[in-house]
């Protein structure tokens, strides 16, 4: 196998960007450990990569990196102090303080009902009445199917009477 087609062959690319197989990766790093071509080819195209990369990266807003450091550190100070819980008793209204970690969080709500986009309103209206439409048009073509039937029947005893 010549070095330079297996270079040009797209294995490189495709480990680089995560893609290659695992036997594709075992078989790209016992070849770069043989050949320095193989080697020098890879830094270079993962040198490419990286100038691309920053070539299209876009800065975030000012303030993003302060943001995600309050966050970090907002974790990190929960994590040391112990979180408590608190469950309400049910016949009292009192507060009994249990530790974190249980599997449930208790969660109230003030309203029992749910809120609805208007335009989900509409939506919702409009399968409502279709719905008693197909109802109605069902009802009607059941009890039409029912009367066809039964003209039928009346129809077959009387051409059976005209037969005898």
């Amino acid at each position: 196998m010549a070095i330079q087609d297996y270079i040009e062959s797209g294995i490189l690319e495709a480990y680089v960007i995560g893609a290659a197989s695992a036997d594709e990766v075992k078989e790209l790093l016992y070849l770069k450990a043989q050949y320095p071509e193989i080697n020098t080819a890879l830094q270079q195209l993962e040198a490419d990569m990286e100038r691309v990369a920053q070539h299209m990266a876009i800065k975030p807003p000012p303030g993003t990196w302060d943001k995600i450091e309050q966050e970090i550190n907002g974790l990190i100070l929960r994590e040391d102090t112990e979180a408590d819980t608190f469950e309400q008793k049910r016949d009292r209204g009192d507060y009994k303080r249990h530790k974190a970690g249980s599997q449930y969080i208790e969660v109230e709500a003030e309203s029992t009902y749910m809120r609805l986009h208007k335009n989900w309103k509409w939506v919702f209206w409009t399968v409502f009445a279709l719905a008693k439409v197909f109802l109605v048009c069902s009802i009607y073509f059941y009890l039409e199917n029912r009367q066809a039937q039964e003209n039928i029947k009346e129809l077959k005893t009387e051409l059976h009477q005209l037969k005898k």
